[in-house]
């Protein structure tokens, strides 16, 4: 793997510093080619030195590294997220499958982020990814969001509101999504069950995410059954029924 150059976006200095200090043990993987403070010295700086990386504060003076990436035409890097504590914002990065790292920075937490970048096929996806990001946050209705699935072939991106509901395989999803499709991302199920609004899809069963507003019928049973608007069945767990009838309800 050829030494890929890096560039650090951060307007507080002791953030950039931590950074620098981690990525000395990387350096026989990465260069860092420049450090910035604000968006137009960043995007000067990625103009010019064409980095494969680029490590984005999140909160920029009174802007953010979303400002920034909305401003270049063509993003050609992979993007690395630093923020402190924001679960809105870490939930869009998961949407658009980027990745991040928790502010104070942990040497463990970036090891991770790198091997990562190591395994990839290439950067072919980071202006997909940045696509989904940028629209998203461009959406204020959860269903209108587009979700950026990792597969074993690339990046497939789904409009949520055609997503019937998600089976879990090991650790493997089986994400079905109309008309008749299905794509299997290697995650859990519970990793796609932390980001999609909880409001719209229901767990019920450790098999099954399913979202409510495909919900055709209910069957009684011990847990009972679900039968979706396309005709498939699903088994409701005992501990979930309760729950699962309350949610319907409140539908009507």
């Amino acid at each position: 793997m050829k030494k890929l150059s890096a560039i650090i976006v951060d307007d507080e200095q002791h953030c950039t510093d931590r950074l620098l200090l981690l990525l000395e043990e990387h350096s026989e993987t990465i260069e860092v080619a420049a450090t910035c403070s604000d968006i137009e010295e960043a995007k000067a700086h990625i103009e010019n030195e064409k980095p494969d990386i680029v490590f984005l504060d999140v909160q920029l003076h009174e802007q953010t590294g979303f400002d920034l990436l909305a401003q270049i035409e063509a993003v050609d890097f992979e993007v690395i997220f630093t923020t402190a504590f924001d679960s809105y914002a870490i939930k869009a990065f998961k949407f658009s499958a980027l990745d991040y790292l928790l502010k104070p920075l942990d040497r463990e937490d970036l090891n991770a982020a790198i091997d990562r970048l190591k395994t990839q096929k290439g950067l072919k996806n980071a202006s997909r990814k940045i696509e989904t990001l940028l629209y998203n946050f461009n959406k204020n209705i959860h269903q209108e969001k587009h979700l950026a699935v990792p597969t074993l072939e690339g990046l497939d991106m789904i409009a949520v509101k055609n997503i019937t509901h998600l089976q879990s395989d090991a650790n493997y999803t089986h994400i079905h999504i109309l008309p008749s499709k299905k794509i299997t991302a290697p995650k859990n199920l519970k990793y796609f069950e932390d980001i999609l609004d909880e409001n719209l899809f229901f767990r019920i069963h450790k098999s099954h995410l399913v979202n409510l507003s495909f919900i055709n019928s209910y069957l009684k049973g011990k847990g009972g059954y679900v039968v979706l608007t396309d005709g498939t069945k699903l088994e409701v767990a005992v501990r979930r029924k309760e729950e699962l009838l309350k949610r319907l309800n409140t539908m009507n």
